[in-house]
């Protein structure tokens, strides 16, 4: 038996008791084996990062994700100031900068508009993993692996908490198919978002391909 891939759940949320979405997410991986879960506004409220705990952090999981609300067609301020201080040339990228490479990385992120409002006849004009470009092309630069993100669209009009649950599961069961390498690699290249079809993108234990 394989051993699991270690997860880091990179969170930024700066507004977590206003949070429907995000604190269920959140929530869902929180007591999974091999996940850490590194709540940054939680740790560094005065944004004072510690680049060396990170930097270890990263060193010690196989998966990296980012979970954040899409504020602004980004990331909520925190996390861009984590990019900035802990992805060191030398570290992430450049000359001996290999700590990364080989890695994989995903995004989860949420946002309040629909998935019809992220294409070239919405109000948004370009779908939401073009805007994803600068962390996809983040994670290759630093020599990762960038999969499909895990989108939750629309969530200005999700107040249902079934809906909401429903979310957190099928996140739930994102992560430990990526922690227990029970993902079906060949596929997700195809998929626009890794739960857009969790049956093709999730396989058995019995039949799971090696990554």
């Amino acid at each position: 038996m394989t051993q699991p891939n270690r997860i880091l759940a990179l969170f930024a949320h700066p507004a977590l008791h206003k949070s429907r979405i995000n604190s269920q997410l959140i929530r869902a991986i929180a007591n999974l084996d091999s996940v850490t879960v590194n709540d940054l506004y939680e740790r560094y409220p005065d944004f004072d990062i510690d680049i060396e705990r990170e930097q270890q952090l990263l060193v010690n999981h196989e998966i990296v994700v980012f979970q954040h609300p899409f504020y602004w067609y980004s990331s909520p301020a925190i996390l861009k100031e984590w990019q900035d201080l802990v992805l060191e040339h030398g570290f992430a990228y450049g000359h001996n900068g290999t700590a990364l490479q080989g890695k994989k990385f995903l995004s989860a992120v949420s946002t309040g508009g629909t998935k019809q409002a992220y294409c070239r006849e919405g109000y948004n004009y370009y779908t939401l993993r073009e805007l994803l470009t600068p962390f996809e092309q983040t994670a290759r630069l630093c020599g990762m692996e960038y999969l499909p993100p895990f989108v939750v669209y629309g969530t200005h009009e999700t107040t249902n908490a079934e809906q909401i649950e429903h979310h957190a599961d099928h996140y739930r069961t994102v992560i430990t198919a990526l922690r227990d390498n029970q993902i079906n690699w060949d596929i997700l290249p195809k998929l626009h978002r890794i739960n857009q079809d969790l049956e093709r993108a999730i396989v058995t234990p019995e039949v799971a391909p090696h990554a």
